[in-house]
């Protein structure tokens, strides 16, 4: 009898760096979240009454204390397998290896899928509470405009400056990079290393910035088969994030090779990947979130 690997665990250490460093979305996975019933989220929240007038002859006021909960249910959950024939895994020379399999399906469909999930859960879920997208065509003269106008509607809102995430297109990236009135901060290194200058912006005004692909970065996307933009989806040039703001979460992740003799689908190797994920904007929250798309 044949074998079964669980890759998930074999390649956890490896598949963490990997999502963390191809991932354009990973600054907003949250961390241990508890489940309620398997599929579900519990978020509890307080809400507290403001100080009163002191009564100096009776003491304290005393205010009700309210204690809500969010609760969510989890839907994402993606799975696909891949039949390879020993032969083929022999004659290729270990290509079709479970490692390489797990590599090239990862970086090209998981770890994008992720990132169009998030992006265009967030967009979809934030009109849906009542923000409204800034549809202003963006331009090298009024990139930096629309950027402060997020983060002083972020101020007012009390939304904290620290953890603010601006997500943006190579293409506004670019803009960033031009903009008027921008003043760049440049080093230039020593001759011995070719005399350098690094003209990238990745932190503006203490906010951290990363470039996703235009195709992660729509409102409406088809999962049918992979994922794929949805008719009459618009396109997401810039989105300014708090992650406290968001609940994005990986709840499980199944990665299984059954070696020939193990199963009954034929002489080969059966590849099995599942990813059960979610992301939810937290209602109370939703002034972290301000989008730019038409």
């Amino acid at each position: 009898m044949g074998n079964s690997v669980n890759y998930a665990k074999v390649f956890e250490g490896q598949l963490q760096q990997k999502y963390s460093r191809e991932l354009a979305t990973s600054g907003l996975t949250t961390q241990g979240v508890n489940f309620v019933g398997g599929n579900v989220v519990k978020l509890p929240f307080l809400t507290l009454a403001g100080y009163q007038n002191h009564n100096r002859d009776g003491g304290f006021v005393r205010a009700a204390v309210s204690n809500d909960n969010m609760v969510k249910t989890l839907r994402h959950d993606r799975s696909v397998e891949f039949f390879v024939d020993t032969m083929d895994v022999d004659e290729t020379n270990q290509v079709l290896a479970a490692t390489n399999l797990t590599n090239v399906f990862e970086t090209e469909h998981a770890i994008p899928e992720t990132d169009a999930y998030r992006i265009s859960q967030i967009v979809q879920q934030a009109e849906g509470l009542g923000r409204v997208t800034d549809v202003r065509g963006l331009v090298r003269g009024n990139v930096l405009q629309v950027f402060d106008d997020f983060m002083q509607a972020m101020d007012e809102a009390e939304v904290p400056t620290e953890g603010r995430i601006l997500y943006v297109t190579p293409r506004v990236d670019k803009l960033l990079n031009q903009a008027n009135e921008l003043s760049r901060l440049m080093w230039v290194n020593d001759r011995e290393k070719g005399n350098k200058v690094n003209r990238s912006i990745r932190v503006l005004d203490e906010v951290q910035v990363v470039v996703v692909p235009s195709s992660r970065m729509r409102t409406a996307y088809d999962f049918d088969s992979g994922f794929v933009p949805s008719v009459g989806s618009r396109q997401v040039h810039m989105m300014l994030v708090h992650p406290g703001a968001v609940i994005a979460v990986n709840k499980h992740s199944y990665i299984k090779l059954w070696t020939p003799g193990s199963h009954t689908q034929g002489d080969g190797y059966l590849y099995q990947n599942r990813q059960y994920q979610d992301l939810f904007v937290v209602d109370s929250r939703v002034g972290g979130i301000a989008v730019n798309a038409n």
